[in-house]
């Protein structure tokens, strides 16, 4: 309890302190009066979502999801209004103190706060504010296609053109719009890929999420089979289960979901891909990540029955096994599909001039295609979201990779 007295004495204070820049900036009462009742509202339910009215225990439920999203979106728009009210405060103290001793007045005194400072502080501050909030009501469902071409030389000839639909993280248990969903899914159809790759995270917590969905899941089509891995929150390693016996069952009825829509669930596995007399060697690791992640993905296990000349395409949900393992491995692996890293769901993406988001700062490859030691890997920036309900410049994304042979 006590961490909450903390956190809400210092949420009040940022909040009166942002209070001041609207009564300098705005003169009507009722804007003012509006903040505050949001403020509070805002706070109120974040703290009863994560107390009171926890009864997932750590399972991030819907209502927890949104209560820390508008959270987030608050706070930001206090943090950096309060960015140009404190430089603003620094001058004015520094003005009184010379103005105190240089004799111009007997007794210390601030100057007015320069009212053009606080709008254009709160107007900077808008701007993030608007856009968390759109990432919540629209964002999280504009849905892009991205599209690759990647060239190889050893790519077998009856495979020069072949498409790979790859989708990643869908987190089902965060949906919470059917329409827009049954979009998404006819998007993925759209796209006509020889072959479906799904690269882990179909739920938040617990199998019972894909419940709802797996009657549309069950839709998606590709001629040459739909394939999948488990990524590190299918395996239900973040819910408090009362025995280790209902974490168990939890994967196993996972495991049977993935199959009754369709997905060949690959557990450090491989199958072959096959055109005439051509191959191509698809392989799915379980899930293995970097900082505490589960580590259950296993190449040697799953590259057992495979010849090193074969021709590779290497399913792991978490883009660091390639940076750490993979990339390092005996075998030489064409191309990795990865997700995990969701691009953050926040970012600044303009083709050929900005690639940006804090997801840079934890991964490497955190978004797109990369290419390393002449293997690729594309990082598919998710379907869903999870945590902040919402997508900001990073947009869900359906990766259509096309194989070519090199001339």
């Amino acid at each position: 309890m006590l961490r909450w007295i903390v956190f809400a004495i210092i949420y009040a204070v940022l909040g009166l302190y942002t209070l001041q820049a609207l009564k300098t900036a705005i003169r009507y009462p009722w804007v003012h009066y509006l903040f505050i009742i949001i403020s509070v509202l805002v706070l109120g339910n974040f703290i009863y979502q994560f107390t009171w009215g926890a009864a997932e225990g750590r399972v991030l439920s819907r209502p927890k999801s949104y209560a820390f999203g508008f959270m987030i979106t608050v706070f930001t728009f206090q943090l950096i209004t309060i960015l140009f009210l404190f430089s603003e405060d620094i001058f004015r103290v520094v003005s009184g103190v010379y103005q105190k001793f240089t004799g111009n007045t007997k007794e210390f005194s601030l100057p007015e706060r320069r009212r053009f400072l606080s709008i254009l502080g709160l107007g900077i501050a808008a701007l993030p504010f608007g856009a968390l909030l759109y990432g919540m009501y629209k964002g999280k469902y504009n849905f892009k296609v991205f599209k690759y071409a990647l060239e190889f030389e050893d790519l077998p000839d009856a495979f020069d053109g072949y498409r790979i639909t790859q989708i990643s993280d869908i987190h089902s248990g965060s949906f919470d719009n059917r329409k827009k969903i049954e979009y998404a899914v006819d998007l993925i159809n759209k796209q006509k890929g020889d072959v479906i790759l799904f690269t882990g995270d179909l739920v938040n917590n617990m199998a019972t999420e894909m419940k709802p969905w797996m009657e549309l899941f069950s839709t998606l089509e590709a001629k040459d089979g739909k394939f999948s891995i488990l990524g590190n929150h299918d395996y239900g390693d973040y819910v408090d289960w009362e025995t280790e016996d209902l974490k168990r069952q939890n994967l196993e009825d996972l495991k049977v979901i993935q199959r009754e829509i369709g997905f060949d669930l690959m557990l450090n596995e491989n199958r072959y891909l096959k055109k005439g007399n051509d191959k191509i060697a698809l392989v799915g690791v379980e899930n293995w990540g970097r900082g505490g992640f589960k580590k259950a993905g296993d190449l040697g296990k799953a590259t057992a029955t495979i010849d090193k000349d074969d021709f590779k395409i290497l399913m792991s949900h978490d883009p660091s096994h390639w940076e750490d393992v993979v990339l390092f491995d005996d075998l030489h692996y064409h191309l990795t599909l990865s997700g995990h890293t969701h691009g953050m769901q926040f970012g600044i993406e303009i083709p050929g001039w900005v690639k940006w988001s804090p997801a840079r700062w934890r991964y490497k490859y955190w978004a797109g295609v990369y290419k390393e030691k002449g293997q690729f890997i594309n990082v598919n920036r998710g379907l869903g979201f999870l945590g902040y309900p919402g997508r900001v410049g990073i947009w869900p994304e359906i990766s259509v990779i096309t194989l070519k042979k090199k001339a």
